[in-house]
């Protein structure tokens, strides 16, 4: 084959993150270039991208603003660090967040990613808890099936075995509630399912085990997304704030996948009608041009920690490239992109379209369940006899054969494209998932 790029001659030296790199290697995957909601491949083929990257490139790719603005950052102030000093845009950007979180998250601690962003809210958790006096609040509650990346932390919070199994859970102290993955009762759910909500009365159980006295945070993803589009049921996060407030235990939703539109709203907390104490975001945040991601925690939290003789540091935590001054240039174009492109309310508009092509692939063969919400789908195939994962490992390939990027979790395929995607193109896409899913045996 003759390519449009080369691939690389060194193939080895790349230790590949959430990759089998012996495999890949063989029959590498590699894109050059992006424009819009296209990739270019090495061999010169255009992929639809159906994933939006990695669930990150919401405005779509090559977006001229931002490179501008990353552009002039890099000529004018290439870094400052922010610890004891800081840069202008640190300040307007965490502004012009606040102005996007529900009240009252209105204080922004900025990160360089989603996994970072869910430490230091954990971090945050414990602390606060210390600041007031209540140091005994040292436990946390995750979920099972919950993915909040790969630091200690968030592997300890997460609930995925895979991500557990080889590093083990270096916090002490951490329980699980069950997920809320119920297919018998909501499969084919169109947007939020009917069952479920009373397996929030879980936390009960589990903070009367530990002591109400011991918790100091629970996190959950609004939506769970890495582990296959888990839609929480009609009143679940209702019914965890409401316990959470019970005992004065902090709420954590990670909204790294679901904050800056990918449901329609600012964040999922918006949809859903419920204000948790801290929101972890990143990925949208700068329409990954830039790494970076920040944890919004509301003004009590913040204002617990500011006492003290004013010199003192009120809280030992932080990043070398907290608020880089490039990301924070991305972060402020991309900002001003989602809102002179109305995309978040585009996104609104494209769900029942998109939610009804979704659906269209249930009759195709070895579907077994499809959930959707916002622009965000999963198809969930049957397993393979003996090879779990094996089938939604080829569909990726096959996807991508035919010429679209799509995510995969065991054997479920996730979408969750650009939002600048046409209808047209939500054709286009659904109709090769369709060829893709009905031509893998």
């Amino acid at each position: 084959m003759t390519y449009a790029h080369p691939i690389p001659n060194d193939l080895d030296s790349f230790w590949m993150p959430f990759t089998p790199n012996r495999q890949f290697k063989k029959e590498p995957r590699i894109v050059v270039s992006a424009k819009d909601m296209h990739y270019t491949s090495a061999d010169g083929r255009p992929i639809l991208d159906g994933s939006a990257g990695l669930w990150c490139v919401n405005a779509g790719h090559g977006r001229q603003r931002i490179v501008d603005a990353i552009t002039q950052s890099a000529n004018t102030l290439d870094f400052a660090p922010s610890f004891q000093y800081a840069n202008p845009a640190a300040f307007e950007l965490a502004s012009r967040i606040s102005s996007l979180t529900p009240d009252p998250l209105n204080r922004i601690f900025f990160t360089n990613s989603g996994s970072e962003a869910v430490d230091t809210a954990l971090k945050i958790a414990i602390a606060y808890h210390r600041a007031r006096g209540d140091g005994t609040r040292t436990r946390l509650i995750g979920r099972e099936r919950g993915y909040h990346g790969v630091g200690f932390g968030g592997i300890s919070v997460g609930g995925i075995v895979a991500n557990r199994k080889f590093f083990g859970s270096l916090l002490t102290g951490v329980d699980h509630l069950p997920h809320t993955h119920l297919p018998k009762l909501n499969s084919f759910s169109k947007g939020q399912p009917e069952h479920g909500a009373e397996l929030a009365d879980d936390l009960e159980r589990i903070v009367q085990l530990h002591d109400p006295s011991t918790v100091a945070a629970v996190i959950v993803e609004p939506m769970a997304g890495s582990t296959g589009v888990l839609v929480p049921p009609r009143g679940y996060l209702q019914r965890l704030r409401s316990i959470c407030d019970k005992y004065g235990i902090l709420l954590i939703f990670d909204e790294v996948i679901s904050g800056f539109g990918r449901l329609g709203t600012n964040f999922a907390a918006d949809r859903f009608g419920v204000v948790p104490d801290m929101m972890t975001m990143a990925k949208g945040l700068t329409n990954a041009a830039v790494p970076m991601g920040a944890v919004a925690a509301s003004e009590a939290i913040y204002d617990a920690f500011m006492t003290g003789p004013e010199h003192v540091i009120e809280l030992f935590h932080g990043y070398t490239y907290s608020a880089h001054p490039m990301a924070c240039a991305a972060g402020l174009a991309a900002l001003e992109i989602y809102r002179e492109g109305s995309l978040f309310d585009r996104v609104a508009e494209l769900e029942g379209y998109w939610e009804e092509k979704i659906h269209s692939l249930a009759e195709a063969r070895k579907v077994i369940d499809i959930r959707n919400i916002g622009l965000v789908g999963a198809i969930e195939m049957s397993p393979r006899d003996g090879e779990p994962g094996k089938r939604g490992f080829e569909a990726m390939i096959k996807a991508f054969e035919k010429g679209a990027m799509v995510r995969v979790t065991g054997d479920i395929i996730a979408l969750s494209p650009p939002f600048i995607i046409s209808k047209d193109q939500i054709d286009e896409l659904v109709d090769l998932v369709r060829d893709v899913v009905n031509e893998i045996d």
